[in-house]
């Protein structure tokens, strides 16, 4: 007879049911494999994109393009278990935008921000620039007071 999870290991399982079915347009139990990043960055992980792939290949045996909730829920309850990708800190993202904001200015134009997101590191898109900008920019003055957002990111 199987062992009954912890408390834990099922709070676990439905918060990374939930995540997972979000993006079950199927209803399968599948996901695109291109959706994988985004369920565990919205489950509080942040993994590089090196560390996406790597978790990707270790579940996806078959190579269809897409993921079994079977493949996914006991890799990703070890991910959280073990605290695999953990998330930024208030502190170290304070610290990245004070490193862009040459002013000391305690903000960010759009296109400061743009410039170093979309050329940088691992780039995003003009569609995630243009979403993250529609909801972090002042919209009276059109800059980013990085401060006042840090606990939204962290948080994400």
């Amino acid at each position: 007879m199987a062992e009954k999870p912890s408390a834990e290991v099922r709070r676990l399982h439905k918060k990374i049911s939930s995540a997972f079915k979000v993006f079950d347009i199927m209803s399968n139990d599948t996901v695109d494999v291109r959706e994988i990043d985004t369920i565990i960055y919205s489950l509080g992980c942040f993994p590089s994109q090196s560390e996406v792939h790597k978790f990707i290949t270790e579940i996806d045996e078959d190579h269809t393009g897409y993921i079994s909730y079977d493949k996914f829920l006991p890799a990703m309850t070890k991910v959280l278990q073990e605290n695999k990708f953990p998330p930024i800190t208030d502190e170290d993202l304070l610290q990245a935008f004070q490193v862009l904001d040459n002013g000391k200015k305690g903000y960010l134009a759009p296109e400061e921000l743009s410039k170093h997101m979309m050329q940088d590191g691992e780039p995003f898109t003009q569609d995630e620039m243009d979403e993250m900008l529609m909801a972090f920019c002042d919209p009276d003055k059109n800059v980013i007071y990085y401060e006042d957002i840090i606990p939204q990111l962290a948080g994400i």
